[in-house]
């Protein structure tokens, strides 16, 4: 695994305890080498593993990434707002043998939009993501947003604009704009609105979609991880269930 930080904590102690048959953790690739586990390059985490995770990071991401892929090592993407870099995602999409599997992390739905996609062309997909305003705050920022971010006293529309944008903007928060989008309709035509909301005790992510298969709407309301808010605690639960899937002898929503 790369990364040991909110995410990666939760899935190597889980692994650890052995409560995914079929799955143990090799080892673990942090820039401080502060972690259980510790090795000291990728290559040597390839060379232990046949699926490395990736939870540290879009620098991380492309630090590592291309060397996993290029050693024949599938590499699971929890920090797939960095593939809005479309240099990067050709570069590990053509470094090897390596599959690259990208983390519904806090979203769900992807089976059916998956499936829906098969059948026919979507004609719009939305998403508004709306956290509470501390974990929003950027320095890019106008003066006068911050300043009503900092009072929390105001619902504020952060952000209008596409997917690729929103993820570059927000790259610890919005994951599941480009998520959504690899899945969909693409980066730049999925739209995507951000709102700070002072009364947000819950992440809310409120997917629209109309296409030729259907029309639907999911509303997912996670709770912010513990240790760092600007994740939802479930991602470290998705990237798990995707592993228990790989050795499982039923998996239900296949």
């Amino acid at each position: 695994m790369i990364g040991y930080g909110a995410i990666g904590a939760i899935v190597h102690a889980v692994l650890r305890a052995g409560e995914v048959p079929g799955t143990e953790a090799a080892g673990i690739l942090t820039r401080s080498g502060d972690s259980p586990q510790a090795l000291d390059s990728v290559e040597a985490l390839a060379e232990a593993s046949d699926l490395v995770v990736e939870a540290a990071g879009h620098d991380a991401l492309r630090a590592h990434g291309p060397a996993v892929v290029a050693s024949g090592v599938d590499l699971l993407v929890v920090s797939v707002g960095a593939l809005t870099d479309d240099a990067l995602h050709d570069r590990l999409r053509g470094a090897g043998q390596g599959r690259l599997l990208l983390s519904a992390g806090a979203l769900g739905g992807l089976d059916l939009l998956g499936a829906a996609r098969l059948a026919g062309p979507f004609e719009r997909v939305a998403l508004r993501t709306t956290k509470p305003p501390a974990v929003l705050a950027r320095p890019w920022m106008d003066e006068r947003v911050r300043a009503r971010l900092e009072r929390g006293d105001e619902r504020v529309v952060v952000f209008g604009g596409p997917a690729r944008e929103a993820a570059r903007a927000f790259p610890e928060s919005v994951n599941v704009a480009a998520t959504l989008a690899l899945a969909t309709v693409g980066l730049d035509a999925l739209e995507v609105e951000v709102v700070a909301d002072p009364d947000a005790d819950l992440v809310e992510h409120l997917v629209t979609v109309e296409a030729a298969a259907g029309a639907y709407e999911f509303r997912i309301r996670n709770r912010p991880s513990p240790e760092n808010p600007r994740t939802s605690a479930v991602t470290a639960y998705s990237v798990l269930r995707a592993l228990q899937a790989r050795h499982a002898p039923e998996v239900v929503g296949a």
